[in-house]
């Protein structure tokens, strides 16, 4: 059985088409949605809105830590606006899903990144998406395990859920051979963004998970540019599978 696995799409659809090339299976791990690309301002919903200059602003100040002067600047863009800025960003997301879920390879066994929105992944996936989340499924004579979405932050992202109800997805998977989560288990060097220059939020709960059951894999995205891709905890491979949208190649597991 071999398994190509991707995390933090951000909008990558050409790269995306071809992930699954030579796989039986594709894992994606959530994040596909791109709000603003650090690196180059002028993609992504809010540059498109909004400009680049304005882009370059606003990324300043998260990148300063000055997020209420962010979230105050951001209101008053979107307060420019003819119309519910929801309505304005609902419609671009289903544009950017439109595009990413027609490039998804097939059979693709998927879960939430904290950017994504739920509820509009079921008016885009196709025959042979499998979205899980929460849930288990059986390739190759693995249970794979699947937990979506972020914890809470100050970034206030989309898909973020509190502690208790993301602990009670991963006590749904039981013991699974594969565990696949959008977020890494607290692990301060699988946290740490060396270019960012902060540390993430990681799951207590998935690393107390992997310390009582030892999955052969524990696979997970988020931290772009983490300090450490890889650790072992007990018999266990964690694995950052690494940010899709720059890297553009996906993460290879044979079993």
């Amino acid at each position: 059985m071999r398994v190509h696995v991707v995390s933090d799409v951000h909008g990558r659809a050409d790269a995306l088409s071809r992930a699954g090339d030579g796989a039986d299976a594709l894992i994606c791990l959530g994040d596909l949605i791109l709000f603003i690309d650090y690196h180059d301002l002028s993609q992504g919903i809010f540059p498109a809105l909004f400009g680049t200059e304005q882009a370059a602003v606003y990324v300043g100040l998260r990148t300063a830590g000055r997020f209420d002067e962010a979230r105050a600047m951001s209101a008053r863009l979107w307060g420019g606006l003819d119309g519910d800025p929801a309505e304005h960003i609902e419609r671009m997301v289903r544009s950017q899903y439109e595009e990413i879920f027609a490039a998804m390879p097939t059979p693709a066994y998927m879960t939430y990144g904290n950017v994504d929105i739920p509820r509009l992944w079921a008016e885009h996936a196709r025959d042979g998406h499998h979205v899980l989340d929460g849930q288990t499924v059986e390739l190759g004579g693995l249970t794979v395990g699947f937990v979506g979405g972020g914890l809470r932050t100050r970034y206030r992202t989309p898909y973020e859920i509190a502690d208790e109800e993301y602990a009670a997805k991963v006590e749904a998977l039981g013991e699974v051979d594969v565990l696949c989560c959008h977020i890494p288990p607290a692990v301060p060097e699988l946290l740490y963004d060396v270019e960012a220059r902060r540390f993430e939020r990681g799951s207590e709960a998935t690393l107390a998970a992997i310390r009582k059951t030892q999955p052969r894999y524990a696979l997970f995205g988020h931290v772009h540019q983490p300090l450490a891709r890889r650790t072992r905890i007990g018999r266990t491979e964690c694995v950052n599978v690494g940010h899709f949208r720059s890297r553009r190649t996906p993460f290879a597991l044979e079993w």
